[in-house]
């Protein structure tokens, strides 16, 4: 389709000769909002990181991952850095630890607006300023001269969203980006991001294992489950007529499918690690639906608008 911006097909990656991501197909258009979701150690992260062209330099993928029609598994790394921070942007997940301790917060604002756009320091100034109004930031002229550790949580994460919209790019990428934060500074960061997302007409990946993240700010939700997607649908459908048990499971542990001050139901067991998957579904260990199929072949992706991978779906 035309207007994908972002579009993964068999995408897999192996670090150190163990398969971490497997044949991960995405599509993304543009101006449009997909939710990354699942449990820690899906491979969410390194899906994202694979479409910023930043894995480690032992990682080895196979597919393609196009931006706007771009293979950027093919580009060098010159070509990447051109493309990151300029076209495609990432918000990270912890905001301490991704901005630079020793530099300014206005260092650290003017290096892509010089980089990708040649502005001056004086043009760069400026163009920060507004940058940190948009976000809510307080007082933003005085935040320039100020550093990291001299912020809170949620103006560390303010600052990551100012930096990543630096050059309006068109694709933004946001790995559980209110993960560290208390809950009502979660909500103002999900507001601002979604506010900002409208306003400047970008795509949106939403790298998360909150499903509430999810409900409120995407239109499509991919569900990963050890390394693989095992259901894709628009957020609304999903929510309402889950296809695969995982995606079922996931959605019953929320809060907002129980009644409140109700103990939260959780899942059994845990996500297998890498090299421990066998042949069939990954799930079906910790499924109480799953056949003798589940566990001997992996069950194939079935549907268009709405697909998943499931031997015994949910009625």
């Amino acid at each position: 389709m035309s207007d994908v911006l972002l579009r993964i097909e068999d995408l897999s990656v192996d670090i150190g000769g163990v398969r971490i991501v497997e044949d991960v197909s995405l599509a993304l258009r543009a101006g449009e909002a997909l939710g990354l979701v699942g449990e820690s150690g899906c491979g969410k992260t390194l899906t994202a990181l694979a479409a910023m062209g930043l894995l480690p330099p032992q990682a080895r993928v196979a597919g393609r991952i196009l931006y706007d029609g771009e293979d950027l598994t093919q580009a060098t790394r010159e070509r990447l850095e051109q493309l990151r921070g300029d076209r495609i942007a990432m918000i990270f997940q912890e905001p301490m630890t991704a901005l630079n301790p020793v530099f300014s917060i206005g260092d650290q604002i003017r290096e892509s607006l010089t980089l990708h756009r040649g502005l001056s320091r004086r043009a760069a100034d400026a163009r920060a300023i507004e940058l940190l109004e948009r976000v809510g930031l307080p007082a933003p002229a005085a935040q320039l001269t100020r550093y990291p550790h001299q912020l809170s949580g949620g103006q560390r994460q303010r600052v990551l969203i100012a930096i990543a919209l630096a050059c309006e790019p068109r694709l933004l990428i946001a790995d559980e980006p209110t993960t560290a934060l208390d809950v009502t500074i979660q909500a103002q960061i999900l507001e601002l991001i979604e506010k900002l997302r409208r306003e400047m007409g970008m795509a949106l990946l939403m790298v998360t294992h909150d499903l509430g993240v999810v409900s409120e700010v995407c239109d499509r939700v991919a569900v990963m489950y050890a390394g693989r997607i095992v259901e894709e649908a628009p957020a609304g459908r999903l929510f309402a007529q889950p296809r695969h048990r995982y995606a079922q499971a996931l959605i019953a542990t929320a809060p907002a499918s129980n009644p409140r001050g109700a103990a939260l139901p959780v899942i059994a067991g845990q996500v297998p690690p890498p090299g421990a998957r066998g042949p069939g579904c990954a799930f079906a260990p910790r499924c109480g639906f799953a056949l003798p199929d589940c566990a001997a072949a992996l069950p194939p992706m079935r549907g268009e608008a709405h697909r998943a991978a499931c031997w015994n779906p949910p009625a």
